[in-house]
């Protein structure tokens, strides 16, 4: 499947170090070091029935961020992305609005580039989609059946997690909130005849007039984890302990999606999926998760219809930390547009304060779990000491550090 274009990044500043990334991992409940000079990322990519919101822009802009720090401080990067184009609720919204679904991804895959285009977002090595890596999920699903960790029921075909070394005894939350959650996200902890409730499914078996596939197993489609597992192992390059380096996306697939994914990965390979497991938080209005469910949506595009500045989004995506639960605001984007004017008058200016430790400044809070707000607060003290008069420093270096780092092009 097609990316976006790609998005030049200047180099970073010479003399600038770069100290070792750490992020927040989820499941370990600490920072960890994304260290090596061989990176493997893989960002669980949108459903496409519906455009581009903020709630999806939070996650893709912030591990944006990370791909662009580690390229900066000169390591390699793979990059993956996945787009989940066939799925229950794209069935389900095709079917409301009675229009083709194929149609309807497409018009959405298309708009969702558009946007990252517009934000500035580095696209990924590989953007792929289900129905283009089916083979390679049907051979997962068969390399699964094969090792004997799996099981048939009415057709359908699950993971036997007892058969995964401490799926069930490790879970990232007490069993009685997994098995609600799990209800809540798609699975099915009630079907009778299941080993245990959070068996996840791998292949659903053809039903109705839903779309299928062929298989050696039988006639169906993929299990929502399983997509995700295939799509990462076979894009992205075995690192060393673990088969990835991080496995990103928004808060709400913490469990079961990426716990899932990792499971299924570790039953195959032997080795835990990813060495850090790292999550955007969800992005509310007016008090409320903003959701496709509650309507309370805000889009992107409707922002760039209403001409909104790419820069100003990312700044207000920006302004607390990626990993918060916040609300989104018309106040939180005007703050955004008038932090970029004071920034664009200072840039402007023929004598600025000195620049080159604001820029280490900048890459020293982004190298500590991405602290926007340590980054705002220095440029915002630079703002204020070119404003009163302090000299030493040069504007482009500044101007080029926020393209490199945050993405955003004056």
């Amino acid at each position: 499947m097609l990316s976006w274009p790609n998005v030049y990044m200047p180099p970073a500043l010479a003399g600038i170090n770069h100290p070792t990334l750490a992020l927040f991992d989820s499941y370990k409940g600490k920072k960890v070091a994304i260290s090596g000079d061989q990176n493997s990322i893989y960002v669980c990519g949108i459903t496409p029935y519906d455009a581009t919101h903020m709630g999806h822009a939070a996650t893709y802009l912030a591990f944006d961020l990370v791909n662009r720090y580690l390229k900066a401080s000169g390591k390699k990067v793979s990059f993956v992305e996945n787009i989940t184009d066939i799925d229950d609720p794209l069935l389900e919204r095709a079917a409301r609005d009675c229009q083709d679904w194929k149609e309807l991804a497409a018009s959405q895959i298309d708009l969702f580039r558009e946007d990252m285009t517009a934000l500035n977002v580095l696209p990924p090595n590989a953007y792929r989609g289900v129905i283009e890596s089916m083979d390679d999920i049907i051979s997962l699903v068969e390399q699964m059946i094969a090792i004997g960790k799996t099981y048939e029921l009415e057709g359908d075909i699950y993971l036997d997690l007892q058969q995964v070394d401490g799926a069930i005894q490790d879970l990232p939350l007490p069993l009685e909130q997994a098995l609600i959650i799990f209800k809540e996200r798609g699975g099915d902890p009630q079907r009778v005849g299941k080993r245990h409730a959070l068996d996840p499914l791998l292949w659903k078996a053809r039903a109705g007039e839903d779309p299928y596939w062929i298989a050696s197993f039988g006639e169906g489609r993929p299990g929502w984890h399983i997509e995700c597992t295939a799509i990462a192992l076979k894009n992205l390059s075995k690192t060393n302990p673990t088969s990835i380096t991080l496995q990103a996306g928004g808060s709400d697939l913490i469990f079961p999606h990426h716990y899932m994914t990792a499971l299924q990965a570790k039953a195959l390979t032997g080795v835990e999926f990813a060495s850090c497991y790292s999550h955007a938080g969800m992005i509310g209005l007016d008090g409320e998760k903003m959701s496709k469910s509650k309507g309370n949506l805000v889009f992107v595009s409707k922002l760039r219809q209403d001409g909104v500045s790419p820069a100003v989004i990312r700044l207000a995506l920006f302004a607390d930390k990626y990993s918060s639960d916040r609300m989104w605001s018309k106040e939180l984007l005007d703050s955004a547009a008038e932090f970029l004017d004071r920034l664009l008058s200072a840039l402007s200016r023929q004598e600025v304060a000195p620049t080159f430790e604001v820029v280490q400044e900048l890459v020293n809070a982004l190298a500590d779990d991405l602290d926007t707000p340590r980054v705002f607060l220095a440029l915002s003290n630079w703002c204020a000491r070119t404003e009163a008069g302090q000299m030493g420093g040069s504007p482009g270096e500044i101007s080029r550090a926020l393209d490199t780092y945050l993405g955003i092009t004056l």
